[in-house]
């Protein structure tokens, strides 16, 4: 049985965003400054994608849409910057949780540069995945972060916007900008880098996150936009709020304060019955049109 483009671009984005949910462990792991890390990680990306993408001959690609493919990667460059800057300034839980807001960014940027109608059904599930997020800053300790919070809000508005830059423009080939995205991050950080004076341990680790973890959870993801609305790919970056919180506890210890696991575990439950929705409309969208497979 043929699967319909709505499941294969659930299967997308829940895959890449179970790979991203490594990152914040990765990034304690390495134990280096935010900026060595940012250097490393999108040199490594870009080698490993340019590679590809050389190999491929998808570098014709960027004659299509030359002007949207550089935006989505500066786009894709500063996620990737931000995302490192954030854990750096607040704990892994806070981060993730505040990540949570791309849908409110993706939802806003559809509607204004796209006309794209927001279905209820997501409007339902960002407005109660707000309020499980705003749990999050009922602890005390909150306001110690402030840094690291503004940078993974940033983040997450950057998230919402090259969701809406793809959807827009499908012909966009997600391995070519995000190696450029890649290239141009290593290239804003190395100033502030260290990049030489790390030990064979922590060079491991940046290995696994630049040329394996990060490469397939951003070309997932991206892929992902052409068979769903941006707005619910960024709906399960929610996934993360609660997988990237778990890794981190359960292996380093960083533990999440009551009022973060419980706005997590709002989260969750929401993103898991907003799937479920779109599931059955999809089946029953090709029970009435047997012959459909579409968008």
């Amino acid at each position: 049985m043929q699967s319909s483009p709505y499941q294969r671009g659930l299967l997308m984005v829940v895959l890449g965003v179970v790979f991203l949910s490594f990152d914040g462990l990765l990034i304690r792991l390495a134990r280096a400054d935010g900026w060595t890390i940012v250097f490393w990680r999108g040199l490594l990306m870009f080698c490993v994608l340019g590679l590809l993408c050389w190999a491929g001959k998808r570098l014709i690609t960027l004659r299509i849409n030359p002007f949207s493919s550089l935006a989505s990667a500066l786009l894709l460059g500063l996620i990737s910057s931000l995302f490192v800057l954030a854990v750096m300034n607040a704990n892994v839980a806070n981060v993730v949780v505040i990540l949570s807001t791309a849908p409110l960014f993706a939802a806003l940027f559809s509607r204004l540069f796209l006309g794209e109608k927001v279905a209820l059904r997501t409007l339902v599930a960002i407005a109660i995945c707000m309020f499980g997020m705003g749990l999050v800053f009922m602890d005390d300790g909150a306001m110690g972060m402030l840094v690291g919070n503004l940078y993974a809000l940033a983040a997450a508005a950057a998230i919402g916007g090259n969701l809406t830059l793809l959807r827009r423009y499908p012909a966009i080939d997600p391995m070519t900008v995000i190696a450029g995205g890649g290239l141009l991050s290593a290239a804003v950080a190395l100033p502030m880098a260290s990049p030489l004076e790390l030990d064979a341990q922590r060079y491991g680790v940046l290995a696994l996150m630049g040329l394996v973890q990060m490469p397939l959870a951003t070309v997932l993801i991206n892929s992902a936009t052409r068979y769903l609305p941006s707005t619910e790919v960024a709906l399960f970056y929610l996934v993360e709020t609660a997988l990237g919180t778990l890794w981190v506890w359960w292996l380093l210890a960083e533990t999440p304060t009551t009022s973060t696991l419980l706005g997590g575990g709002v989260v969750i439950l929401v993103l898991v019955v907003h799937a479920w929705i779109g599931l059955r409309l999809e089946r029953q969208r090709l029970r009435l049109y047997p012959g459909f497979i579409g968008e």
